[in-house]
């Protein structure tokens, strides 16, 4: 989670430093203003239905610890699935692209908020280790959330020349990305 607060040039996935202006390359040809907007808010909208759907599955979660139909061992292992959850976005298929409709996690709106989904149901655990986890990853994506506001530009491909597939350096690129990178490469 620290290293999603500093721009690092190693072992990290430029979707993760984009809020960063040393990730920021500005396209040469003016930025288009409309399009930024509309992107953003498109972008928004999308974002935050994931996180009504992450809030009530968390709800849910919660509501069964307090209920103690689960116990402290399961909210933890539930964490680790998540985590799993998350690698498995990354590594090979993301449910959230049919909602963000991005292509990538280098192009995603919501790709620092990874900790907060992986952490937030263990809030009802109630102790200084839940706590701890969760309010850092809160700051994480409160961080991210400001810097999409503050910096647009920085996360859409149309206005940050790092972020298309034809400038892409991330050794996760998927096979599809790989496809992508190739058609960007022909049609300049």
């Amino acid at each position: 989670m620290v290293l999603q607060l500093i721009p690092v040039k190693a072992h990290i996935s430029i979707g993760s430093q984009k809020n960063f202006r040393a990730y920021f390359r500005p396209i040469k040809e003016k930025i288009d203003a409309g399009g930024l907007i509309k992107y953003i808010k498109n972008t928004t909208y999308a974002a935050y239905k994931v996180m009504i759907i992450w809030v009530a599955l968390t709800l849910v979660i919660s509501y069964l610890y307090i209920s103690e139909a689960i116990d402290t061992r399961v909210m933890v292992l539930i964490s680790t699935v998540f985590y799993v959850c998350d690698l498995i976005c990354v590594l090979i298929w993301c449910p959230f692209r049919l909602i963000m409709k991005n292509r990538c996690c280098t192009t995603c709106r919501i790709f620092n908020w990874d900790h907060l989904m992986m952490f937030l149901p263990i809030i009802a655990l109630n102790s200084l280790f839940s706590w701890t986890l969760v309010i850092f990853s809160f700051i994480v994506w409160l961080i991210w959330e400001i810097c999409v506001f503050t910096y647009p530009e920085r996360f859409w491909e149309n206005s940050n020349m790092n972020l298309r597939c034809s400038e892409c350096t991330d050794k996760l690129c998927t096979q599809y990305c790989r496809k992508l990178k190739k058609e960007d490469k022909n049609d300049r």
